[in-house]
Formats: structure tokens, C-alpha cells, sequence
């Protein structure tokens, strides 16, 4: 039987215990919490109980400036709309919408067996046959994703007036903005994508920060789980195509990034798998990819805010160094590409 948990960061143990006891069929206490690395704005931690069972709870950040950017019940509506899809995605449990319980709303998914790929260790693991697999099954997962229909009134809640990347220009500029942030780079390339934004012409869920990182995946190479879904919403689905082309190409400012030499399919062949699985044209990839960077570059001041206020709580084993650069480097490769 384990031991009563130490408390991390965000999680009041007894009152969350409690809460499990009365909202989580089948938990058995006493419960353990243990925060898990890699996310980089909410807060996520793997529970187990007394019977070896486990779930993975969701809390937004420790300080949290835009309750907006970390919803709880919107990352539990999206699991809770995509359950019965193709699209692999854990399945909620529990939803708690009393901020008393432990400081702030949080849910309760399944926990997903697999493994994330984050840094060649974890690739290694893998052959070459594999980590193809791996990459097929990425983008099959990314095209059943916007497969799904959203047309359907369940959705209607989330839709919104404006093409998504109107919206996200508008956004993501305007809270750069606020903080005192801006370089001459990351300026030129917001004024070049706003000028050249392309019509949205593929409507669909948009993960926002579909890459492998955010992927489970299991012995055979199989994607078994998409995690991570606190910038989902509904838009133009070339955005998330252009994300994953921008972590497959980037392992200094992502961490780590797949590689043909380890089996792993080119960019190109992740395009061109996904346009035929699709039918979508990808031609204008260059503008979502360098739309990627620029996103990523105005979120990756927010982290190193959040970071640097505590927010996010323990910084062991976090690249503080990487963290302060990838800003203006991100910035730098997106007017690069729109040169």
C-alpha cells in the first residue's frame, strides 16, 4: 500500500483526497501525487491509490494572470467532445468547478500508458521500423483529429467571429505587447503574417501544440494518447500541421526533434502524408510554419515569465538558459522563413 502523499506544489492532499472519495469511482485511498515534468503552463500530476490504480489530474498554474489561457473546463470539454472520436485522447473522469478544493478548478482523465518522446533517450528506446511507425501513426492521429466533426451543435459554444489566425494574430500580440516584450524581429514577422494571412479554407478542432512531445505512444509505435489541450480550439487545422512541421524541424528551440537517421519520416514526408490522408493542399505551409515560430516565440515569453514569478513551481532540470534565449530565436526564424 503506498504511503500518504508529500503535498506538490498545487495539490492540498487531504482535500483532494476527498474530493477523489466522492467523485472517482473505484479510488481507494490513500491516494499519491506526483507532479509530472514537461508541461510548461498547466500543471499536471499522475495519482495513484491503494489498489494500483491511476489517473492524471489537471491544475492551471500556480499564479495565473489570464484565467482565460488556463481553463479547466474547457480542456475537460474538448476530452469530454472527443471521447467517442478516432481521435486517441484520455478519457475524462471528473471535472471539480470548486475553486475551494485545492486553489482552483481542476479534472481527473485516465491515465494513458505510453511513452513521450522528448530527447533521444526516449527515441532510442525504439528501432528504425518503429519510429517510423511512430511518425505515421503522428500524422494519422493529426488527420483524425480534424476529421472529426465540429459542425455539430456541441460545439456551437466555441465557435468564434473571425478566422482563427486573425484571432490568434490579435491575441498573441496584444498580450506580448502588454508585458514590454517586443524586438524589431518579432514585430517585422507579426506585421508580415497579418499582411499575408491566407483565407481559412479547413475548418476544424485545432490542438494548438500538436507535436510528439504532446503524443503517447505505446511498445508498437502507436499513438495511443494526444495530451496537453489547454490551446485547443476551432479554426484553420493547416495551424496545427504547421506547429508539428515547426517541432520537426527545430530540436534546439523544442528541445529535441525526430530525425531521418533514426527512422523518423522528413518534414516533407509528414506534409505529404498528411495532404494525402486529407485531401488538404498544404502549398502555403512556409506561412503556418513561420506562424508556428512566432506563436511559439510570444508563448515562450509567457513560460519564462511564469517560470521566473514561480508560478510553475520546482525549476530543477529545466534549461533556464534555453527558456530565456528561445524568445527572440523563434522570432528571428519566423521572419526568416517569411523573408
Amino acid at each position: 500500500m503506498p504511503q500518504p502523499s508529500p503535498a506538490p506544489a498545487g495539490v492540498d492532499v487531504d482535500a483532494v483526497s476527498a474530493w477523489f472519495a466522492d467523485n472517482v469511482a473505484d479510488s481507494v485511498a490513500p491516494l499519491t501525487f506526483t507532479q509530472l515534468a514537461g508541461g510548461r503552463s498547466n500543471l499536471t500530476y499522475r495519482v495513484g491509490d491503494a489498489e494500483g490504480n491511476r489517473w492524471v489530474l489537471r491544475r492551471p498554474p500556480l499564479t495565473s494572470t489570464d484565467p482565460t489561457a488556463h481553463s479547466m473546463a474547457r480542456e475537460w470539454s474538448i476530452l469530454s467532445l472527443l471521447a467517442s472520436s478516432p481521435a486517441p485522447t484520455p478519457a475524462p473522469v471528473a471535472l471539480c468547478d470548486d475553486p475551494a478544493v485545492t486553489g482552483a478548478l481542476f479534472y481527473v482523465m485516465a491515465h494513458v500508458p505510453g511513452i513521450v518522446l522528448a530527447a533521444d533517450a526516449d527515441a532510442d528506446v525504439f528501432d528504425a521500423a518503429h519510429c517510423r511507425t511512430i511518425s505515421d501513426s503522428a500524422v494519422q492521429a493529426l488527420v483524425d483529429l480534424h476529421q472529426v466533426d465540429c459542425t455539430t451543435t456541441q460545439f456551437d459554444e466555441f465557435r468564434r467571429s473571425g478566422s482563427y489566425l486573425e484571432r490568434q494574430l490579435r491575441r498573441w500580440s496584444s498580450q506580448i505587447e502588454k508585458i514590454g516584450t517586443v524586438t524589431p524581429d518579432w514585430s517585422r514577422a507579426h506585421r508580415l503574417l497579418v499582411e499575408r494571412r491566407p483565407a481559412e479554407r479547413y475548418f476544424g478542432v485545432v490542438h494548438g501544440d500538436f507535436r510528439l512531445g504532446n503524443l503517447l505512444v505505446d511498445r508498437s509505435g502507436a499513438v495511443t494518447g494526444i495530451l496537453d489541450w489547454e490551446l485547443w480550439s476551432l479554426g484553420d487545422v493547416l495551424a496545427d500541421l504547421g506547429w508539428l512541421v515547426a517541432s520537426w524541424s527545430s530540436a534546439d528551440v523544442f528541445g529535441w526533434a525526430p530525425t531521418p537517421e533514426a527512422g523518423f519520416c522528413t518534414p516533407a514526408e509528414v506534409i505529404s502524408g498528411y495532404e494525402r490522408a486529407t485531401g488538404f493542399d498544404a502549398a502555403q505551409i512556409d506561412y503556418y510554419h513561420a506562424f508556428a515560430l512566432w506563436r511559439l516565440a510570444c508563448i515562450a515569453q509567457g513560460v519564462l515569465i511564469r517560470y521566473t514569478a514561480g508560478a510553475m513551481g520546482d525549476t530543477d532540470g529545466v534549461d533556464m538558459d534555453l527558456l530565456t534565449r528561445r524568445p527572440a530565436m523563434l522570432a528571428e526564424r519566423a521572419l526568416d522563413l517569411l523573408s
